[in-house]
């Protein structure tokens, strides 16, 4: 038998074939990156993510929301139902997943291209037969994997980013609609004491015990108590709803319960402590903002080595003739550099990659200055909040009593006691205030550390925008 002869060029061809399956090797995950998002977000807000795509995830998403709804929400099981149920952060998961598309296909070649012609004479017919491989692409391609994995690698910080600024809006929601509702709650005993008031002073009136002044003043006051109830009860309305939005709800769902009150404030506040230190280690837009630096030199790299010949295939080819021998051989096509010689494209590059540097710098700056701002606003209010605890509220119930001695004793009029009640409202919607505010400036504090998420989403706008092509 005799030896099959294989020419060179077609064992090129067989070589670039080759590798071309094994370039087509990567797979996608079954989860579209979201564990490694969970990676992230755990150590940040507690929770990890699950992204849904199927519906047996969803089932499982609603299973889980319906058991932690069963019982009155806590500051946790708000941010667990928010991380599962918000419509939003799905979509932002299910964009991940067109990420790591991306990447994958970054690791595989350009499909081979074949072409065959037919030329037909009087006496011959000619036949042209040949198979064309991208040969900048299979150079190219370990780079444009590593620029794509590094990009699928930000998208996972964006996701992860996202996650942590649901986390924090849904904390402060939650705090605000129990702050509202808490606030609700002490307006309508007000109404309801200010009425009494009004209409006790109304009779007495009638028997000559009270001036018109005093009366007035008493409907002055219900008057005014009523109208500021009808806007503490709107505002527990749109707190409330605010929440319901982060939570994803709806349907009979909206009925959850929250607590009466505020938690109560902690023993003492945090420390400062090294808080800079652990903003540069754990804010995501800063990880982002180093790795889009990262990706942006390797992909000048690559816009230097394309950057003379951007367009290169070769391939095997072999050509029949009627009355003649089979001939072999290979084609390469070369984009000619006449008009463009990349410089252009490697300028952009380098300067692509000095704006992602300075914008790591300024990011670096800012997430400080941001730490230490949280910080004196969470130590303020936490002061602020005490001391109505300890003093302003004491003093205020001390106030009280001493007029409802008087007035047991016959030593205060009944106006003088709904006197002080006026102004023990505007103490007590203090103090709800104050520590509603320090609860959220706790919240905030953390965001700062952690990263809010909207440096990193706008950082990806500029990034995408602005990144050098890194076409072949």
């Amino acid at each position: 038998m005799r030896p099959l002869n294989i020419t060179p060029a077609l064992k090129t061809s067989g070589l670039l074939l080759a590798i071309s399956v094994l370039a087509g090797c990567s797979t996608l995950s079954s989860d579209g990156g979201a564990t490694d998002v969970s990676k992230l977000t755990k150590p940040r807000t507690g929770f990890g993510v699950s992204a849904e795509r199927n519906d047996k995830d969803a089932q499982t998403s609603t299973t889980e929301v319906s058991k932690l709804l069963s019982s009155p929400l806590t500051p946790d099981s708000a941010v667990q139902i928010a991380l599962l149920n918000n419509r939003g952060f799905q979509a932002s998961l299910a964009e991940l997943g067109v990420s790591e598309a991306d990447f994958v296909q970054a690791g595989r070649l350009r499909n081979p291209g074949f072409s065959f012609s037919k030329m037909r004479g009087v006496d011959t017919t000619e036949i042209g037969r040949s198979v064309m491989f991208d040969l900048i692409g299979l150079l190219t391609l370990p780079v444009r994997s590593t620029i794509e994995r590094g990009r699928f690698e930000q998208a996972k910080l964006v996701a992860a980013s996202e996650a942590v600024r649901l986390a924090s809006e849904t904390r402060r929601a939650y705090f605000n609609a129990v702050a509202a509702a808490q606030a609700e709650k002490f307006m309508s005993q007000v109404v309801i004491s200010a009425e009494a008031g009004a209409q006790l002073a109304q009779e007495q009136a009638k028997v000559g015990n009270s001036s018109k002044l005093d009366r007035a003043r008493q409907q002055a006051f219900y008057a005014e108590a009523t109208t500021q109830y009808a806007r503490t009860r709107h505002a527990a309305t749109a707190a409330r709803e605010q929440l319901v939005r982060l939570l994803g709800l709806w349907g009979s769902n909206i009925n959850f319960k929250i607590p009466d009150r505020l938690p109560d404030l902690p023993q003492k506040p945090n420390e400062p402590g090294a808080l800079e230190a652990m903003a540069m280690e754990q804010r995501l837009d800063i990880q982002f903002a180093k790795r889009d630096v990262d990706a942006t030199a390797r992909s000048l790299g690559l816009t230097n080595a394309t950057g003379f010949i951007n367009v290169l295939d070769a391939g095997y080819a072999n050509k029949s003739t009627t009355g003649a021998p089979r001939e072999n051989g290979y084609d390469i096509s070369l984009e000619l550099p006449i008009f463009d010689w990349g410089g252009a494209r490697r300028a952009r590059a380098k300067a692509t990659y000095m704006m992602s540097l300075n914008r790591t710098a300024d990011t670096a700056i800012r997430a400080r200055s941001e730490v230490r701002e949280a910080y004196s606003a969470y130590r303020t209010t936490y002061d602020v909040a005490k001391h109505y605890r300890d003093e302003v509220v004491p003093l205020r119930k001390q106030i009280s009593d001493e007029v409802l001695l008087r007035y047991n004793g016959m030593l205060a009029s009944v106006f003088e006691l709904l006197a002080d009640a006026r102004d023990q409202v505007m103490s007590v919607n203090g103090a709800i205030e104050a520590q509603r505010d320090f609860w959220i400036a706790e919240t905030d504090m953390q965001a700062a550390i952690n990263g809010g998420g909207g440096a990193v989403s706008q950082a990806v706008t500029a990034s995408s925008s602005s990144a050098p092509a890194a076409q072949h």
